[in-house]
């Protein structure tokens, strides 16, 4: 499902929404999302996952073409956990083919 595939379903889903106003709902959610990531916070939507930022550790690495060694700096990275809710409901449902 892309952002707008996400804007069509929510402007369907409610009518008296317009598609315009969708996108600007949905936006505005995902902005919020970023920006607390972005600050360090934790983003917990009960039933369905919490969004946080993890921390990688500096380590060494290889350039896959030389075989060189290669420092790669620490990094903070967006982690998200599904909720209990949502593990349970994908596992039930069977694949798509």
């Amino acid at each position: 499902m892309t952002r707008s595939d996400l804007v069509e379903e929510l402007a369907a889903r409610f009518g008296q929404l317009t598609q315009r106003d969708a996108d600007l709902a949905v936006k505005t959610i995902l902005d919020a999302v970023g920006d607390a990531l972005v600050r360090g916070h934790r983003i917990e939507i009960r039933g369905f996952g919490s969004f946080s930022v993890s921390h990688r550790p500096p380590r060494l690495g290889r350039n896959p073409r030389s075989g060189e060694a290669v420092q790669i700096p620490e990094k903070r990275v967006p982690h998200f956990k599904p909720g209990k809710a949502l593990r349970e409901a994908v596992d039930r449902q069977p694949q798509d083919s």
